[in-house]
């Protein structure tokens, strides 16, 4: 697998440059809309006014030329059993259009080529540039992006996500079930990605 190197400044560290990105989300007015629509691959994207959490995520790491969507595709192409679409959506094969879109599949590929971290309820534990997945009421997988910003009552490190409202600043690390915890810097990890 290959991927673009992110287009940091040589000051900047990874982390602050993806929290740049995901920050700069949250000034786009984006109506959450997962509906399922054919796009192009790679570099394939849904209409920059809708989304949803996922593409706040995929959209941040695209910032840095970094394609989640073509990674998750290869690694589902030659590991799709190790992936849930099968179990949970009843699919046979990967699908360009939405694989990367699902919160289980980018928790699969974070496990499989990122650092899968503990999760707990100290919020020093959740680092600014780490993946964080939670499970909304009625079943609903949901995910975002830790930042470097506290919040000033709380002191807990400031999410950004969509949860709805289009992608936000918030703070609600601990207001969710985490079920997940994730570390994903292309070149630093196990697998050379």
């Amino acid at each position: 697998m290959s991927c673009l190197l992110w287009s940091a400044s040589g000051l900047a560290s990874f982390e602050d440059d993806l929290i740049t990105a995901a920050l700069e989300r949250t000034r786009h007015q984006v109506r959450y809309d997962g509906t399922y629509l054919s796009i192009a691959y790679p570099n394939g994207d849904v209409p920059a006014d809708q989304g949803v959490c996922t593409d706040v995520v995929i959209r941040s790491y695209r910032a840095l030329g970094i394609d989640l969507q073509q990674l998750v595709h290869e690694d589902m192409k030659a590991n799709f059993e190790q992936y849930p679409s099968r179990r949970i959506w009843g699919l046979t094969r990967p699908d360009t259009n939405i694989d990367h879109r699902r919160v289980p599949n980018l928790q699969t590929f974070f496990s499989r080529h990122g650092q899968k971290l503990g999760t707990s309820d100290s919020a020093e534990d959740y680092q600014p540039g780490d993946l964080v997945t939670w499970m909304l009421p009625g079943n609903l997988p949901h995910i975002g992006i830790v930042t470097n910003e506290r919040h000033p009552l709380s002191g807990q490190p400031m999410i950004v996500h969509n949860i709805g409202r289009g992608p936000v600043l918030e703070d609600m690390l601990f207001n969710y079930t985490i079920t997940g915890h994730y570390r994903f810097h292309p070149g630093e990890n196990a697998d050379g990605l």
